[in-house]
This record gives C-alpha cells, sequence and structure tokens, in this order.
C-alpha cells in the first residue's frame, strides 16, 4: 500500500440546495447536502480515485496527464494561483 501526502486546492460553491467541491488538480468533484457532508465525501472521493489509479497501476500516468510533477518521491499537483470573478461582456 502506497501512501499519498499533498495538499488539494478545493474549491467548494453552493448550486441550488447541494454544496459541490470541485478540485482542478484531479478534474474531481462531489456533492452533499451540507458543508460538512460535501467535505466528508470529497476526501472519500479522492481516496476511492487514488486506490482505483494503484488497482489499475496507472498512477503515475494519469497524475502526469493532469499537470502534476514528481520531486524526489513525492508528487506535487498544480496550485492554481487565482480564483476571482472576471466580469465578461460579449456581443454575439
Amino acid at each position: 500500500m502506497k501512501k499519498f501526502n499533498f495538499k488539494l486546492p478545493v474549491t467548494i460553491f453552493k448550486e441550488g440546495d447541494a454544496f459541490v467541491a470541485y478540485t482542478p488538480a484531479l478534474d474531481l468533484s462531489t456533492s452533499g447536502k451540507s458543508l460538512q457532508e460535501v467535505k466528508k465525501r470529497f476526501t472519500e472521493a479522492v481516496g476511492i480515485f487514488f486506490e482505483e489509479l494503484e488497482k489499475m497501476e496507472t498512477t503515475e500516468e494519469v497524475l502526469r496527464d493532469l499537470g502534476w510533477k514528481k520531486y524526489k518521491k513525492e508528487w506535487k499537483p498544480v496550485i492554481p494561483i487565482s480564483h476571482e470573478l472576471q466580469e465578461m461582456v460579449f456581443a454575439v
């Protein structure tokens, strides 16, 4: 069993009555009825994601495809440097 230890950028937002947690580092999301529930489900989803990668022996390939870098023996995800709202105006 491999051990993974890293910090993951997560955005949590409200969509209707649901809370949604999303990480671009894994292109993975989940939802829940409360903030606490979505955080728990997100942790579980990330765990399942890595379990499946290990089972299929595709961890390195998938992480590289997602932009992760390996430093020594540790994987590091891409970390967003900005998350903001930008006003967009288009004439079509």
